[in-house]
């Protein structure tokens, strides 16, 4: 490792304990210390009319259960029952529907975004005071089904000392980040545009696809440098450069983005 990149590894791990000794807890007092997270169940779903006319995305139903129910249960397989929920859509259903099933088990906190929907990063954004105080928290998109083993993106992340880690696949997409050789962000294109987002310009960068799944140093709500609406590829590509941001590959794990009606068949083939 460079010297240059020992200081920065170095520089974010003062700061992370810097913070970590200066936090507020948004949860109960019992919940101090325990693993959150956040699902991001706020977007309008436009690729999944007719449901979304009437409906949240989030509470389209696979075998018998909501995608966010999904999502609570599959975070509860690893110990984490703190859930930061976003809303906009229809936001009254998704309450409803956390409160009349007590939260699946889990202990749920709103982010209400019924004002304006401010997509992943100003989400997220919004939700730091819900979140602040806790160990490195996991963020899954409401409307993505998969079997990945959370502990082991933990402890990749822990291994490679990473600010952000997320997992990837070699699946089929329209758009990809785009990794080293250590699996270090590098970019993102857009594979219909051939758009391209440069952040460390290597040769031989690969591209794999974006599982959404993401785990996350607290320390990264004082680094945003986004404000408002903006997407958590903004934020990415922003920090890559500067601070470690690696993609954890996954391939072969069951995975569904069940973004659109015809996509609910192939969740209910692969997840019972």
């Amino acid at each position: 490792m460079s010297n240059g990149n020992q200081s920065v590894i170095d520089a974010l791990e003062n700061k992370m304990t810097a913070l970590k000794n200066n936090t507020v807890q948004s949860f109960s007092s019992e919940a101090k210390g325990h693993a959150a997270a956040m699902i991001f169940a706020a977007g309008l779903g436009t690729r999944f009319k007719p449901w979304t006319d009437a409906h949240p995305k989030a509470l389209a139903i696979v075998k018998g259960k909501s995608l966010l129910q999904r999502n609570i249960e599959y975070l509860q397989q690893y110990g984490v029952t703190n859930v930061v929920v976003n809303v906009h859509h229809f936001a009254d259903q998704v309450i409803n529907a956390v409160n009349e099933n007590a939260g699946w088990g889990s202990n749920i906190i709103i982010s209400d975004e019924t004002d304006e929907v401010l997509e992943t990063g100003g989400g997220l954004l919004k939700a730091k005071d819900l979140l602040s105080g806790h160990k490195p928290f996991f963020t899954l998109n409401a409307d993505f089904l998969t079997n990945l083993n959370l502990n082991d993106l933990q402890a990749f992340h822990q291994s490679k000392k990473g600010l952000i880690s997320f997992g990837i696949t070699t699946r089929k997409s329209s758009r990809n980040f785009l990794f080293d050789e250590d699996n270090r962000l590098c970019g993102w294109m857009n594979n219909v545009t051939g758009e391209k987002r440069i952040s460390i310009d290597k040769p031989g960068l690969k591209p794999m696809a974006y599982s959404c799944v993401v785990i996350f140093e607290p320390v990264i709500f004082e680094l945003i440098p986004q404000r408002g609406k903006f997407s958590l590829v903004d934020t990415y590509l922003s920090l890559a450069a500067q601070y470690p941001i690696y993609g954890y590959d996954h391939t072969g794990d069951k995975l569904v983005d069940v973004g659109k009606p015809e996509s609910v068949a192939i969740a209910e083939a692969l997840f019972q």
